[in-house]
């Protein structure tokens, strides 16, 4: 499976032909620097380590900030492992972008829901609560009893009660691309996806109902400088042939 990371930016809407409206999630993926590969053979599991989301030195820690040198990638806020079956043609340093992912696509997207504090039985967990909502009730959003009396003389482990709520990971599976923009780097996606705007994402070909055959595409961009450089090293390899040739000419 392939996946890359991205932010979200909020949400929006589409018009299909038929003028119906759609909900979409706009989301920014990429591009995503490779930063590790990871093989079977040296570590047990086969995964492509990346990063996203430009960020001042000054806020990674020294071995963040050393690592990147090291792999000679910019700074990057965000950093995680995509777990994949195939890792052929890419290398560290590499570019990844939406282009990997094409509109009509299933995705799950990974991220942390939004936090709502400490939260009743009602909200958390959807409880009816009392019928009894008259002037002076005092039972209307409370949970009722939660133990036994005798045995076992205590609460069960697992009782829904009042709590936290929200600041989880959450992944929202078989989610469809409506659009990909890549000149901007750009996803549509039907629906809601985890997170508050500007949440980091985790955006992976649907386990479900994605293309498990699909391959990961490295932009051209990413191999520009490795071609410029054999471009221009032909160039000068050719222009001192014809020095060679005819040295009169050149000197005139």
């Amino acid at each position: 499976m392939i996946g890359l990371l991205g932010r979200k930016l909020g949400m929006s809407q589409v018009f299909e032909e038929d003028g119906k409206q759609v909900p979409v999630t706009v989301v920014e993926v990429g591009p995503c620097y490779v930063t590790a590969l990871r093989t079977k053979g040296e570590h047990g599991y086969t995964a492509v380590q990346m990063g996203f989301g430009d960020t001042k030195e000054k806020t990674l820690t020294k071995p963040v900030r050393e690592y990147l040198k090291k792999v000679k990638s910019p700074n990057i806020r965000f950093i995680h492992e995509i777990r994949t079956e195939q890792v052929e043609g890419l290398e560290i340093g590499h570019q990844l972008k939406v282009s990997n992912f094409q509109t009509g696509d299933y995705v799950d997207v990974e991220g942390t829901s939004i936090g709502k504090g400490f939260q009743g039985v009602v909200k958390r967990h959807h409880f009816k609560g009392s019928a009894s909502k008259s002037h002076g009730s005092m039972h209307g959003r409370v949970p009722g009893s939660i133990g036994q009396s005798s045995f076992p003389s205590r609460v069960l482990k697992g009782m829904r009660a009042a709590g936290h709520m929200g600041n989880e990971k959450v992944t929202v599976q078989n989610l469809k691309v409506l659009k990909v923009d890549e000149e901007q780097n750009l996803m549509a996606i039907k629906g809601a996806v985890p997170g508050t705007e500007g949440a980091f994402l985790i955006i992976r070909m649907a386990l479900k109902r994605g293309d498990k055959s699909r391959k990961w595409k490295v932009p051209s961009s990413s191999q520009g400088s490795s071609g410029e450089s054999a471009k221009a090293g032909e160039a000068k390899e050719t222009k001192a042939e014809a020095e060679d040739q005819n040295p009169e000419e050149t000197k005139s």
